[in-house]
């Protein structure tokens, strides 16, 4: 089953959830702020993409950081560290859709990914 990652009340992930649904496609739905992440997974995902893509640098919660912070940020494990601290600093949606994972949502890009 695929699991899309994000927050309920991101504007991105309800558009991503509603273009699921409306286009047949079952998934789990696992939000960061009530269910957590953990560092595997998130390793896992940088793994496959790098920690850039998974740090929303143009987010709100990006922005609130210190600038010390912010510059802290340079590598797997400080974006890790950062993740966990700040589940709202990761780039939504994530979608793990069998080998593949995507961030970020656009509906020509899942229609490639569904081939719909």
């Amino acid at each position: 089953m695929m699991k899309l990652h994000g927050i309920t009340n991101c504007d991105t992930v309800k558009k991503a959830r509603s273009w699921l649904n409306e286009h047949g496609q079952a998934h789990d739905f696992h939000d960061f702020k009530k269910q957590g992440v953990d560092a595997a997974q998130l390793a896992g995902w940088i793994a496959k993409l790098g920690w850039e893509p998974l740090v929303n640098k143009q987010g709100t919660t990006w922005r609130k950081l210190d600038p010390t912070r912010q510059a802290q940020v340079v590598d797997a494990a400080s974006a890790i560290a950062l993740m966990l601290e700040q589940p709202s600093v990761i780039k939504r949606p994530v979608l793990e859709h069998g080998d593949q994972l995507t961030v970020g949502f656009k509906p020509d890009q899942y229609a490639r990914l569904f081939a719909t």
